[in-house]
């Protein structure tokens, strides 16, 4: 009796150590993330957009002490920004205007990020209503996101494969609909990188050595328009003006929730300009912009945009910004 008593023991003990459970996933994961001393990672990014889809092509390069280059190339027009983290600041690079733009910012750490693997777990460990299963392939964590620009984005799903690196990152929206997808496909958790490949010099050289040809536009359409208008606010006035370099349009919408569209010809600095901002780095549909209280500004196929309001909240603010497109995204 005593013996079979044994062997029943010595089986459930052997089923419940098979059990890989989510703290095991999550310790796990945190191992692979806190012990590199540097990583890269590529990947396929898609932001959908009402009817369009936005693609582009991401590279990630992380060491220790802090340094981030994430690299965004838009799949249609080849336009290319870099977000820069070293010990001088935050950096927003565009090569082919040979512009960056610098910002006081805590950037990753303010918000999500679908191709950071530190954002990745910081959103894991802080959602105490975390859920964890098992697929045929590997394992999906869903948890809460942060995205205080954006409050529709509720949730996200992140896929791992048996060795507890991440492949694929869903972020959903109160629907459940799939509004941000950003597919990996590959990681090197051995990477290593130079001294200068952080440096905001190098980083600028580098991306403009690599550019491609960019589809780029040699004028301002005056029809481009925000899909989105606050309800009880229309156009009232369309400014254009010649200025150095280029031009403006200057669009003023008036109603319940008055704003200004700015979009202003760039081209690119001799030099490399460095433009210090306030507010901080986020990824909209069509270009990284920064945000601030009452105004986003970005860059898109050498076109600057700024919308600017006084009394429209962030969230109604940055459904505008979002709505602005000057080529169609989904190709």
């Amino acid at each position: 009796m005593k013996k079979i008593f044994a062997i029943l023991l010595v089986c459930m003990l052997s089923c419940g150590c098979m059990k890989y459970s989510a703290d095991d996933a999550l310790k796990d994961f945190k191992e692979n993330v806190e012990k590199t001393k540097a990583y890269k990672l590529k990947g396929d990014l898609s932001i959908i957009n009402n009817d369009d889809t936005y693609n582009y092509k991401v590279e990630v390069a992380y060491s220790k002490n802090e340094n981030f280059r994430v690299s965004l190339k838009n799949k249609t027009n080849n336009h290319e920004q870099v977000i820069l983290k070293n010990k001088d600041g935050v950096y927003v690079l565009t090569p082919s205007l040979n512009k960056s733009f610098k910002f006081q910012s805590d950037w990753p750490y303010n918000n999500s990020q679908t191709y950071l693997l530190q954002t990745l777990l910081s959103d894991i460990q802080n959602d105490k209503d975390r859920t964890f299963k098992e697929n045929g392939k590997g394992y999906v964590f869903n948890s809460k996101v942060n995205y205080p620009n954006n409050e529709d984005l509720v949730k996200q799903n992140i896929y791992f494969d048996k060795k507890m690196n991440p492949t694929k990152v869903e972020v959903l929206n109160k629907n459940g609909d799939a509004l941000i997808k950003m597919n990996i496909t590959s990681i090197d958790m051995k990477a290593k990188f130079n001294d200068k490949y952080f440096n905001l010099n190098e980083s600028m050289k580098t991306a403009k050595t690599n550019m491609d040809e960019t589809k780029s536009v040699s004028k301002i359409e005056t029809e481009t328009y925000p899909m989105y208008v606050p309800e009880g606010t229309q156009l009232t006035n369309t400014e254009k003006l010649n200025i150095d370099g280029g031009e403006r349009v200057i669009m003023t919408f008036e109603g319940e929730n008055p704003f200004m569209l700015v979009q202003e010809l760039t081209s690119s600095s001799k030099d490399m300009e460095v433009v210090s901002v306030f507010g901080e780095p986020y990824v909209l549909p069509t270009g990284i912009a920064a945000v601030s209280d009452n105004m986003i500004s970005w860059v898109d196929n050498n076109i600057e945009y700024y919308v600017v309001a006084d009394n429209m909240d962030d969230d109604e603010l940055m459904t505008v910004a979002s709505s602005i497109a000057v080529l169609p995204a989904s190709k």
